[in-house]
């Protein structure tokens, strides 16, 4: 950038030359008394009484004739750079926002987990809940085989013939079934659900780590699933 006391020099020499009645006529022609400088690619300093044409591709500074800023005129660009550069700001601002976010994740692990015991302790309660579940349906499994062998004692009166039994009975069996491999489902989905929790539990111990002050617990040991 130019020096004030030489932005202030070259105002003084031209604002004679500038024009007190030079008017805009929208393509870049000088406001009244207005002087232009910017330094080109050749690192020279130039100056005109209007818009600088070998500088439309850099910043340019408008200055009134006691040499003080009037405004800064930012480089134009083509369709494509115009594109090209607004697609850089709008990745620039994504990857802000996404440090934003991330910042704000970490804010609050850290007021829900301020130290290793509590997010062990919550990991803790978080498996027992499924476990509970997964052993109600195991339960239930067994109620259902208990169910079953009982039905299969009916049964054995028409072993020769299955298709004689009565409907009713048949019916039992096919409810017994299908109800058998809903309560396998649903334990086989809280098995998976289990895993996930493992999962989450120790992505958020990876970023706690980093996050607890060393003498708070951060180098606790993982806990075992």
């Amino acid at each position: 950038m130019t020096s004030p006391a030489r932005l202030l020099a070259v105002a003084c020499c031209l604002a004679a030359a500038a024009g007190a009645q030079a008017q805009t006529d929208g393509k870049g022609v000088a406001n009244a008394g207005s002087i232009y400088s910017c330094v080109d690619a050749s690192g020279r300093t130039l100056t005109s009484d209007r818009p600088i044409q070998a500088c439309f591709d850099r910043e340019q500074v408008e200055l009134s004739p006691s040499g003080t800023v009037r405004r800064r005129i930012e480089p134009r660009y083509t369709a494509k750079e115009r594109a090209e550069i607004e697609a850089r700001q709008r990745e620039a601002e994504q990857t802000a926002l996404r440090q934003r976010e991330e910042r704000r994740r970490e804010r609050a692990l850290l007021v829900r987990y301020p130290n290793a015991a509590t997010h062990d302790r919550e990991r803790a309660e978080a498996l027992k809940q499924v476990d509970a579940v997964i052993e109600a349906a195991r339960k239930r499994l067994s109620e259902l085989g208990e169910e079953r062998r009982r039905i299969d004692g009916e049964m054995e009166f028409y072993a020769r013939d299955p298709a004689k039994a009565p409907a009713s009975l048949r019916r039992q069996v096919e409810d017994n079934d299908q109800a058998v491999k809903v309560q396998n489902r649903f334990i086989g989905e809280q098995e998976e659900e289990k895993h996930r929790i493992v999962s989450r539990f120790d992505e958020e111990r990876s970023r706690l780590v980093q996050l607890w002050p060393a003498e708070g617990g951060g180098k606790a040991p993982r806990p075992q699933p």
